[in-house]
C-alpha cells in the first residue's frame, strides 16, 4: 500500500482501471455461464411449447379456411345451377316444378367428403330437399343453428350434429346461399374431421418445415395410426412399421396426446440414436398430434460455444485494456501536467496568454437565422407593396369601367340575373336564356320563384337572406328547374351592389350550369368507393392473414434468440412490435376505406359494428335502431349513408359533447329515413352551414338525390335527418 501511494498517477490509474476491469469481466463471465447454463432448457422447452401451440393454431385456422372457401364455391355453384333452370322457367320452357326437382335431383347426387351433402330449407325452416326422405317437409327451426340460418340466409356457421346412427355428437359446418325466387337456403355441409381429406398436405408442410431448433431440431404433424403427415424425413410414413425403430415414444404421445417427452431416436442418415426432447399437443377435430422436437446434445452445444467466447473474450479485454487504461490516464495527466507547468512559469512571473479560436455557438448560429429571416421578411415586404399597387391599379380600372358591365356580362357564358332588393329580375344575360329558355321579355320586373324546385327552398331563402344582408355567396349548389320542366344543377355565386351612398340597391347571381360536372362527380364517387371497397377487402383478407403468419414467425425467432446477445434479442422484439402495429393499422386502414360487413351483410350491419367500436372507445352512450335495406339500394347510396352516419355521429361525440346518442334507420313508404339526435351543447349556425364535415354530409346526401337538414334544438342537442327515396337511386 505504501508504494501504491508513492507511485505516479498514471500508473495508479492503470492499475486501478486493469484491475477493476479484469475483476468485472471474470465475474460477468462466470455469471453469464451460470445464468445461460440454468435457463437454456427452459427457454427451448418455452420455445418447443410456443412452436408448438402456434403450428397447432396456424393448423386449424389454414384447415377452417380451406374448409369454408370449399363449402362456399359448391354451395355458389348450386346457387347459378338454381339460377340456370329459374332462366328456363322464366322463358316458359320447363314449369316451376319441373325446375324444382331438376335442380333437387342434382343436389341430392352431390357428396361432400365422405358423408356431407347438400340440403334445402325455406326461410320457416321447413325441409324442401334433403338426401334423407323421411325429414322432408319437416319443420327444423327449432335447432340453433337453423335459427342462424333462417337470420342470416347466407355464409358459413359451424356447429354440432348427431345423425340417429352416430354413437356421439361431431363438428360439423356449413355454407349457405339464398335463392329467394324459390326462398331456397341452399346449404352444403361436411363433418369437419373428414374435411382433411381435402386438404393440400404439401401446402401445411411448406408452412410447418422452415421452423427449425438447433441445428437438426423440427416440427412433425402425425395421426394416431402413427402416420407421419408431415415430416422433415419421412413423410407419409408409418413409424409403426420403420425397422428397428424406438416406437414407445409414439405410443405415450398417442396415450397422453398433449405433454412433453424424452426419447431416443435414430434417423435414416445418422450412424447411432441420439437422445431427443419433444413437446406435443392435439387437434381433435382432425385427430392430429402436432410437435416440436430438438436433440439434446444440440441444447447444451451453445454452452460449449458462449465458454469458448467468454473465454476469448476476457482474454482480447484484457489485452485491450491495457492500451485502453494508459490512454484515459494520459489524458488525464498530460492536462496536469500543463497546468503545472503554466504555474511553474507564473512563479517567475512569465503570464503567457492563451487565446482560443473564434467559434460559432448557438448565440451566433441564432444571430444568422435572425439575419436571414430580416432578409426574407424585407423580400416579403417588397413583394406585397408591389401587389397593393397592382391592387389598386386593378380597383381604378374597374371603376372606370363600370359603365361597361353590360356587354361584359352579355358575353359571360353563364347565366347572370340581376335582382332589385325586392327579387325582381331587372336583367337577364342571353346565357340565361339558352340555358334555362325564359327570355328577357318573360322575366323583365317579375319573380323567377317558379324556377324553384319545392325541395330547393329552404337552401333558396338561406341565399336570399345572405344576399339581402350583404354577404357574398361562392359556389353554392342547388337544382333549378328549366322551361321545358326539365331539372339542371346549378353552382349559384352572388353579391349585392351599392349605390353611390353604399345603401344596398340590388344583387347580381350567377347560376353556372354544372350537371354534366355532377353526373361526372357521381360517376366518379361510385368508382372510388368500390375501388376503396376492393382495396380494403384486399387488405383484411389478404395482407393481414400475411403479417398475421409473420408474426407468429417471429415470436417463434424471438423465442429461439439467446438472452446473452442483447442487441440482436432488442432488434427481434422491435421487429415483433412493428409487425403487430402493421397488423392494427392495416386492420384500422381496411375498415377506413371497405367498413366492415358492409359488401356481404349491408348497412344495417356495417351500423352496427360501428356502433359497437364507437361504444368501446368512448364515454357516450350510442344506441341504434335499423332495419335492413339493401335489396333496394345501390352500393353507392348505402355507402355514403354510412359515412353519413359515421361523420354525424362523430361531430355528435366530439363537437357537441353529447352523452347520449341516438342512430335510427327507418322507413316510410317509399322513403328511408336516418336520423341522429344526441343530447349535447348544439351547433351555432355558422358551424352548421361552415363546418367541414357538414359541408360533406350535405354534398354526400346531393350526390345520391337524398334530402338533408340539421336542427340545432334551443333546448340543447342536435337532429341530423336524411330522407332518400328508393326509387331515386
Amino acid at each position: 500500500m505504501v508504494m501504491f501511494k508513492n507511485i505516479k498517477i498514471r500508473y495508479k490509474l492503470f492499475l486501478t482501471y486493469s484491475l477493476v476491469f479484469v475483476t468485472s469481466i471474470s465475474l460477468g463471465s462466470l455469471f453469464i455461464y451460470y445464468f445461460v447454463q440454468k435457463t437454456l432448457k427452459q427457454n427451448i422447452e418455452l420455445s418447443l411449447n410456443n412452436t408448438t401451440m402456434i403450428i397447432a393454431n396456424m393448423l386449424k385456422t389454414n384447415i377452417s379456411s380451406s374448409m369454408k372457401n370449399y363449402l362456399r364455391a359448391v354451395a355458389e355453384k348450386n346457387l347459378e345451377l338454381a339460377r340456370f333452370y329459374y332462366e328456363k322457367q322464366q322463358n316458359n320452357l320447363i314449369t316451376e316444378q319441373e325446375a324444382q326437382e331438376k335442380v333437387a335431383e342434382i343436389l341430392l347426387n352431390q357428396k361432400i367428403g365422405n358423408s356431407g351433402y347438400v340440403y334445402c330449407l325455406d326461410s320457416r325452416g321447413v325441409v324442401v330437399v334433403h338426401p334423407r326422405g323421411g325429414v322432408l317437409h319437416t319443420d327444423v327451426s327449432n335447432h340453433s343453428f337453423v335459427v342462424k340460418m333462417k337470420r342470416q340466409k347466407l355464409g358459413y356457421i359451424e356447429y354440432d350434429w348427431q345423425n340417429p346412427e352416430d354413437v356421439k355428437v361431431r363438428p360439423k359446418a356449413l355454407y349457405m346461399v339464398y335463392f329467394e325466387p324459390w326462398d331456397w337456403i341452399i346449404s352444403v355441409s361436411a363433418y369437419r374431421n373428414e374435411f382433411r381429406d381435402l386438404i393440400n398436405i404439401n401446402d401445411i408442410s411448406n408452412s410447418i418445415m422452415p421452423v427449425r431448433f438447433g441445428k437438426s431440431g423440427y416440427t412433425y404433424v402425425s395421426d394416431l395410426n402413427g402416420n407421419a403427415v408431415v415430416h422433415p424425413i419421412i413423410p407419409g410414413t408409418n413409424v409403426f412399421e420403420l425397422k428397428d425403430a424406438q416406437t414407445r415414444f409414439l405410443t405415450e404421445m398417442i396415450k397422453q396426446k398433449k405433454g412433453k417427452i424424452a426419447y431416443k431416436w435414430k434417423n435414416p442418415n445418422e450412424n447411432a440414436p441420439r437422445d431427443k426432447l419433444v413437446l406435443f399437443d392435439y387437434i381433435p377435430e382432425y385427430e392430429w398430434i402436432v410437435a416440436s422436437s430438438t436433440y439434446l446434445d444440440e441444447l447444451y452445444e451453445p454452452l460449449n460455444i458462449i465458454g469458448n467466447i467468454v473465454g476469448v473474450t476476457a482474454i482480447l479485454s484484457i489485452i485491450l485494456a491495457i492500451p485502453t487504461t494508459l490512454k484515459i490516464s494520459s489524458s488525464i495527466t498530460s492536462p496536469l501536467m500543463q497546468v503545472m507547468d503554466r504555474v511553474e512559469k507564473m512563479s517567475h512571473r512569465y503570464f503567457p496568454v492563451n487565446v482560443p479560436p473564434q467559434k460559432s455557438d448557438e448565440i451566433g448560429i441564432l444571430t444568422s437565422y435572425l439575419d436571414k429571416f430580416m432578409d426574407q421578411l424585407k423580400v416579403y415586404n417588397d413583394e406585397m407593396e408591389a401587389q397593393i399597387l397592382v391592387r389598386k391599379n386593378t380597383e381604378e380600372a374597374l371603376r372606370e369601367s363600370e359603365e361597361r358591365y353590360r356587354s361584359v356580362m352579355e358575353a359571360v357564358p353563364d347565366p347572370v340575373v340581376v335582382y332589385d332588393m325586392v327579387g325582381n329580375v331587372v336583367y337577364l344575360n342571353p346565357a340565361f336564356t339558352r340555358v334555362f329558355g325564359w327570355s328577357w321579355d318573360e322575366c323583365k320586373g317579375k319573380k323567377l320563384d317558379h324556377f324553384v324546385p319545392d325541395e330547393n327552398w329552404p337552401e333558396t331563402n338561406q341565399m336570399i337572406q345572405k344576399v339581402l344582408s350583404g354577404e357574398t355567396l361562392y359556389g353554392v349548389k342547388s337544382k333549378r328547374y328549366t322551361k321545358a320542366g326539365n331539372i339542371i344543377h346549378v353552382s349559384i355565386s352572388g353579391a349585392t351592389y351599392r349605390d353611390r351612398n353604399n345603401n344596398l340597391t340590388g344583387s347580381v347571381i350567377i347560376l353556372m350550369d354544372i350537371t354534366k360536372s355532377v353526373e361526372l362527380e357521381k360517376r366518379v364517387m361510385e368508382i372510388g368507393d368500390m375501388a376503396r371497397q376492393t382495396i380494403g377487402q384486399d387488405l383484411h383478407d389478404d395482407l393481414c392473414p400475411q403479417l398475421i403468419g409473420i408474426l407468429g414467425l417471429s415470436t417463434v425467432l424471438n423465442s429461439e434468440l439467446d438472452d446473452s446477445d442483447a442487441r440482436v434479442k432488442k432488434l427481434s422484439e422491435n421487429i415483433k412490435m412493428l409487425i403487430e402495429n402493421s397488423i392494427e393499422k392495416t386492420r384500422i386502414l381496411a375498415r377506413g376505406l371497405c367498413p366492415v360487413h358492409m359488401v356481404s351483410h349491408g348497412l344495417n350491419t356495417a351500423l352496427k359494428e360501428y356502433i359497437d367500436s364507437v361504444n368501446k372507445t368512448t364515454d357516450a352512450s350510442v344506441t341504434y335502431e335499423g332495419i335492413d335495406i339493401d335489396l333496394e339500394f345501390s352500393n353507392t347510396a348505402v355507402t355514403n349513408l354510412y359515412y353519413i352516419a359515421r361523420e354525424a355521429v362523430n361531430n355528435a361525440i366530439k363537437h357537441s359533447k353529447a352523452d347520449n346518442v341516438k342512430l335510427t334507420l327507418g322507413k316510410n313508404g317509399e322513403w328511408l329515413s336516418m336520423i341522429i339526435e344526441d343530447d349535447g351543447i348544439g351547433i351555432v349556425e355558422n358551424q352548421i352551414a361552415d363546418g367541414i364535415g357538414m359541408q360533406i354530409m350535405r354534398y354526400r346526401a346531393n350526390l345520391i338525390g337524398a334530402k338533408y337538414d340539421i336542427i340545432s334544438r334551443n333546448y340543447g342537442g342536435t337532429v341530423v335527418e336524411v330522407l332518400i327515396r328508393s326509387n331515386t337511386i
